[in-house]
């Protein structure tokens, strides 16, 4: 690995009370391109002493945030929404030399992020009470709503403007301060979002970003009781670990944590919207989303016609790195995915699934993935149960209904999941009868700033985005008054 350093990709600093604080003094590791493996920076760690001053800037700007009108508070998010949108061909440079997804990708994420933290702006104007209706004479009784107070968020790397707008602007939307850890592997673009933020007029210390070794930065700030909430988007192994921790101090919780998608295709679904579709979700970011589609179950009269057209769709996807015009797919974003897809492929391969596409490393620099499509794959391989986090469809038959919803509810995860079928009637049997917290019907559509992300079972709890997403980050209060 060499250092290139890119046009416009700055150092990768700390941002904490205000400061941007460079590597001076601090343990650091290198962020890497995945599209070639170049050396893009150094990132810093935040020490000790660095999450206390995160935390005593976040505990002290908590009050003068929270005494800002609502009003107050959305003029500045929609202010740095419009920021985001200037600054997009920037943004989206950053968020492919870090993840390697396309640039396209890259400007659909920054406009989707823009308009959730506008959505979230106006949102958090609508914090409303209620008044209840007492039966003693001279009492009124008020339902407040108040925000929690200060939270430590974390994310995966897979969206960094995304995720950076959902923990940030719900939080800071709902009045509350913020302290976000992001993956290491997306420095960037993760401070851009706060840069955003700052240069639209965010006081110093209601925010911080702050980098590290994962479970040293969350143990450390849960533990402190400065800190109300916890917000976390990733793994579910991950997400139990910090549901202990905030146990501990009962602190409230948002986990946003992973899925392994079903998709249900019945015989009278429209083949031809149904593979493309599929092919494109399937491959968007390499694979690289919790609420990819994986887990493919077809009916019998339709297996064979939706393998050989979704395999020659994959088959013909553009593979390369993300800067260059006309690539459809890039590379997975560290090389430790690259092993667990090898793993996971090989397994289920030595448990006799068919291979009818790719299956292998792209050998050439970067951490690139064939397109990969297994059919007719056993129960028994780890695949079915774990996550690929990759570019591999799975494609299995079913015969009817009720087989189809036993497989789509088998796992103990529950994010999003999906179907295609003609029938009203199916459709209504479906909605009812699928356990996930997102339900995608005739499209994979299930995301909308307006509309809660999140998902049951061992897939988390809680909401973002939508007005439960605000609700989240609020407290609810109850005040007698008698005169």
């Amino acid at each position: 690995m060499t250092l290139q350093t890119a046009a416009g990709y700055e150092p990768p600093r700390l941002l904490i009370d205000g400061e941007w604080l460079d590597e001076r003094g601090r343990r650091t590791q290198v962020v890497i391109n995945p599209a070639n493996e170049d050396i893009l920076g150094q990132l810093p760690h935040a020490t000790a002493s660095d999450l206390d001053r995160a935390l005593a800037a976040t505990q002290r700007a908590f009050p003068i945030w929270k005494a800002l009108q609502p009003f107050e508070r959305a003029t500045i998010l929609k202010r740095a929404a419009e920021l985001i949108r200037q600054r997009a061909q920037q943004l989206a440079t950053l968020v492919t030399l870090e993840t390697g997804k396309p640039l396209a990708e890259a400007h659909i994420e920054v406009s989707v992020a823009a308009n959730e933290l506008e959505w979230s702006a106006e949102e958090g104007r609508r914090t409303y009470g209620r008044v209840i209706p007492s039966k003693l004479n001279g009492t009124r009784f008020l339902v407040i709503k108040e925000p929690v107070g200060p939270v430590a968020a974390f994310a995966a790397w897979n969206f960094p403007i995304g995720n950076a707008v959902r923990k940030l602007g719900t939080a800071l939307a709902a009045g509350c301060t913020c302290i976000y850890k992001p993956g290491e592997e997306v420095p960037a673009s993760s401070l851009a979002v706060g840069r955003a933020l700052l240069d639209a007029g965010l006081p110093p210390g209601v925010i911080s970003i702050v980098f590290g070794v994962p479970h040293q930065v969350s143990e450390y700030l849960l533990a402190s009781p400065v800190i109300r909430k916890v917000s976390f988007t990733g793994s579910v192994a991950v997400g139990k670990q910090l549901l202990r921790l905030a146990g501990d101090s009962v602190k409230r919780s948002t986990m946003e944590l992973g899925g392994h998608a079903p998709v249900l295709v019945f015989d009278d679904a429209d083949l031809a919207s149904a593979v493309e579709q599929s092919v494109q979700r399937k491959f968007r970011n390499a694979g690289q989303v919790c609420v990819s589609p994986t887990r493919f179950f077809i009916q019998n009269r339709l297996f064979e016609a939706f393998c050989e057209q979704f395999v020659a769709r994959a088959r013909s996807l553009k593979v390369g790195n993300g800067l260059d015009p006309g690539t459809q797919m890039g590379p997975l974003t560290h090389e430790r995915r690259l092993r667990a897809v090898s793993t996971l492929v090989e397994d289920a391969v030595e448990s006799g699934a068919r291979v009818l596409a790719g299956g292998n490393r792209i050998r050439r620099s970067g951490y690139f993935w064939e397109p990969t499509v297994l059919a007719e794959v056993p129960e028994t391989a780890r695949i079915m149960r774990e996550e690929p986090f990759g570019p591999v469809a799975i494609l299995n038959r079913f015969a009817d209904f009720d087989e189809a919803i036993a497989k789509a509810n088998q796992l103990p995860y529950g994010l999003a999941a999906f179907a295609f079928t003609s029938s009203a009637r199916t459709l209504l049997a479906l909605s009812d009868s699928i356990e996930a917290g997102m339900v995608g019907l005739n499209s994979y559509n299930i995301a909308i700033p307006e509309t809660p992300f999140g998902g049951i079972k061992e897939s988390g709890h809680g909401s973002e985005n939508g007005s439960e997403g605000i609700d989240a980050c609020l407290i609810t209060k109850t005040v007698s008054m008698t005169s």
